[in-house]
């Protein structure tokens, strides 16, 4: 009896050793070390914050100012539908490209195809480029049929292949314009495989680039087919409604600059070959043609109420790839553009702090790291350290006003605000690793994962779902980085909860939820593999 009381009695004592430890060496370093950093990070977030509450409040204004005074492009730049001339019949039609660059989209592909060869536009005066980087041979035969289809019926539609996939998407539409038919053509529009523009699409921007010899990209919006499958995809929409509501309409009002969004635009070809075509230095090739273009004096024009659908990634693998490519790209083009931004003498400083500080710094970079530095790392830190207090204002004010000019992008959306904040969270985990990836050129900086369509492919497949379970391996749905962060802000809240006066642990339970929830693979929609 006594050895079993001797020997129940060591774990509590070996228990009582570790934390005793633990406790030692966080009274150590706690008032030289801890506290100090801790409250230069509470500093350096509140300095960021209130650079996004500036920016966001500043474009706000002139959001209200574009809105009252009706500054629309058609208002701003001349232009008038395009007319027959009998004289000269349809050689007065400038010629058009139309690029539509793809990678195994099996479940899209007769989608883009279809809705790109219904364009109407004068059939001699347009053609359609199929730019298939398929390593699929199955895909590449249905694709490859699909534009002989096509072509039967009388649409001038090329299908063109080549051996390797340098570049990403950046080398196949490089590799397109290098055709001797191409020489021919006077504008290009790009098409990512997923979107289908409307059949006016081409009248109503391509008279901006001809009565405006000045403009070098019409941009349309995109308008989301699946946004209502899923919490995920709703989420997606609020942040994505906001970019093109407010950041592009007001880059193209006040600065005729924008960040080209890859597809549903239409460039001057002599401007891409003018800003040097091409390029794949980093994953976000779009934006980079934009900005050297830019850069040469060339203008953009963004028009809103015209509207191409597409397809948000509606599973979390797919969206996690794309935010971190849409991250990780910006930040690193940022550190490769800067010094030539600050050198350029063909536009105005004030241009110039506008790409570097606005466009860039703020919202490709602080906007990242700030939401998850601040409000998922130093903001509960400040729980298990309360010598270190955080203001009302930037706890509470600042982020509730940002938040509320966030969401007005998207009015139908305003009852799911809270989940929005939450899901951005979590989200912010993978946008602030990959922007610190992206600025010091290491590890998944140069990765490219194309972003998964589903079509109707879902659709198909629910059915089945009711006579057999998919079988669903753990490992795949487990998230390890969204699970720490979780238990961190579960613990920091639970310690809130027992000691703390802020009452933070309401956030925090919250919080620590969206991140578990997201951990264990429950977001998004699963798409059974049979």
């Amino acid at each position: 009896m006594d050895r079993v009381s001797s020997a129940s009695n060591i774990f509590p004592t070996g228990r009582d050793d570790i934390t005793g430890q633990f406790g030692l060496i966080w009274k150590v370093l706690k008032e030289p070390l801890i506290v100090p950093v801790l409250k230069l990070l509470v500093v350096v977030c509140l300095g960021m914050s209130i650079m996004l509450f500036i920016e966001r409040v500043y474009m706000g204004i002139v959001i209200v100012f574009v809105k009252l005074f009706g500054k629309k492009p058609n208002k701003m730049y001349k232009w008038e539908p395009m007319k027959d001339d009998i004289e000269v019949g349809n050689s007065a039609y400038p010629m058009v490209l139309v690029q539509i660059p793809m990678y195994n989209e099996k479940e899209v592909y007769q989608l883009s195809i279809g809705a790109a060869c219904g364009l109407s536009w004068p059939s001699d005066r347009i053609i359609i480029q199929v730019l298939d980087d398929s390593t699929d041979p199955a895909i590449k035969s249905l694709v490859e049929l699909e534009c002989q289809r096509w072509a039967s019926k009388g649409i001038n539609i090329k299908y063109e292949i080549r051996d390797n996939r340098k570049g990403y998407k950046a080398g196949a539409l490089k590799e397109g314009m290098k055709h001797s038919y191409v020489k021919q053509c006077d504008y290009v529009a790009i098409f990512d495989a997923d979107f289908q523009p409307e059949p006016n699409y081409l009248w109503r921007t391509i008279p901006f680039l001809v009565h405006n010899p000045e403009i070098a990209l019409v941009q349309a919006r995109w308008k989301f087919v699946n946004s209502d499958e899923c919490l995920m995809t709703r989420m997606q929409e609020m942040s994505l409604d906001y970019h093109f509501t407010v950041e592009q309409e007001v880059g193209s009002a006040t600065y005729a600059f924008f960040g080209f969004n890859g597809t549903a635009g239409v460039w001057r070809i002599s401007a891409v070959n003018e800003a040097g075509g091409w390029k794949d230095r980093t994953t976000v090739e779009d934006m980079d043609l934009a900005v050297r273009a830019s850069l040469k004096g060339w203008k953009f024009v963004y028009v809103g109420d015209l509207k191409v659908k597409n397809e948000l990634p509606s599973t979390f693998k797919a969206y996690r790839y794309q935010q971190h490519r849409w991250s990780c790209g910006p930040a690193n083009l940022f550190k490769k553009m800067a010094i030539e931004i600050v050198k350029n003498k063909k536009v105005s400083l004030w241009k110039k702090c506008y790409v570097i500080y606005s466009f860039f710094f703020v919202r490709k970079i602080v906007a990242h790291i700030v939401t998850f530095v601040f409000y998922c790392v130093v903001l509960p830190s400040t729980v298990l350290v309360p010598e270190v207090s955080v203001p009302k204002w930037g706890a509470v004010y600042i982020p509730s006003i940002v938040t509320l000019l966030n969401a007005v992008g998207t009015p139908r959306s305003l009852h799911l605000m809270v989940f929005w904040i939450l899901f951005e969270n979590v989200m912010s985990l993978h946008r602030t690793k990959a922007t610190f990836i992206g600025l010091l050129e290491i590890g998944r900086v140069n990765e490219w994962v194309v972003t998964e369509k589903l079509g109707d492919a879902l659709k198909g497949k629910l059915p089945a779902k009711a006579t057999k379970k998919p079988r669903i391996r753990i490992g795949e749905r487990l998230h390890w980085l969204e699970l720490c962060a979780g238990a961190y802000l579960f613990f920091c809240g639970c310690y809130d909860f027992a000691f703390g006066k802020n009452r933070y642990y309401i956030f925090l339970f919250l919080q620590s939820i969206a991140f578990f929830i997201a951990g264990f693979g429950y977001i998004g929609t699963f798409v059974p593999n049979s």
